[in-house]
């Protein structure tokens, strides 16, 4: 792999090209969970998605997680939801026949927490069904035009707010991936994908254009530790 971080990398990762065995799906899931727990999604989550949602002041909302894998971040809002006293209403869409089945088995506690499987290009829920549209980790796994796509058909279906968290496109997250993440990184999924997920990363304005591109609008794009942007813009 030839190493530039001037430009988003387009090669297809393992989980793109479904060249895995169910067993190591299974696995890289389990260890994606520790990994994005302890690398920043849950962190930027709570840091910046989770406070613009209580400012609202809203006592009941609604949200998409599109592509939310096993379901590990709307559990952590239904949390906060809980905490705070307010009713949510959360569904988490995959078109991953085993992450959506995962993610109704790990919910099971959470009962305001719903499974369904669809095409984020093409999104199958009306114009504004839901208070707010979020993703994390997942334009990363797209084209420029297709991330735009995806973005217009978030921004379709949100009534308030649009949020992506994704990764920051940067040598030292790269080489720190790669050299001293090796040590705790034990699946062949994660080891490969990971470092490959950081190439087709974004820098901040790349993201805030696709963003614009989209149509959104107030686009903000904040850096949070470690090397995470989030990005929330307004429909």
């Amino acid at each position: 792999m030839s190493v530039r971080f001037g430009q988003r990398s387009y090669e297809l990762e393992h989980i793109d090209k479904g060249d895995y065995t169910p067993e190591e799906y299974d696995e890289c899931s389990a260890e994606l969970r520790w990994v994005n727990r302890w690398m920043g999604d849950a962190s930027a989550l709570k840091r910046s998605v989770l406070p613009d949602i209580a400012r609202g002041g809203a006592r009941e909302f609604t949200m998409l997680d599109v592509g939310a894998g096993t379901g590990e971040l709307l559990r952590e809002v239904a949390l906060a939801a809980r905490g705070r006293g307010v009713h949510a209403r959360l569904a988490g869409l995959e078109l991953n026949e085993r992450a959506a089945a995962g993610l109704v088995e790990e919910s099971r506690e959470f009962k305001e927490v719903v499974s369904v499987r669809g095409d984020a290009l093409r999104l199958p829920f009306a114009d504004g069904a839901f208070d707010y549209v979020m993703c994390s980790l997942f334009t990363h796994h797209f084209r420029d035009d297709a991330c735009v796509r995806v973005f217009r058909e978030m921004a379709r279906v949100a009534g308030r707010r649009v949020y992506c968290i994704d990764l920051h496109r940067h040598p030292v997250a790269y080489y720190f991936y790669t050299t001293v993440g090796r040590l705790f990184i034990h699946t062949r999924l994660v080891r490969e994908d990971g470092a490959l997920s950081i190439l087709r990363g974004f820098r901040p304005g790349e993201l805030r254009r696709l963003a614009e591109r989209a149509g959104l609008k107030d686009v903000k794009v904040e850096r949070r530790f470690p090397y995470r942007l989030v990005l929330s813009a307004s429909v």
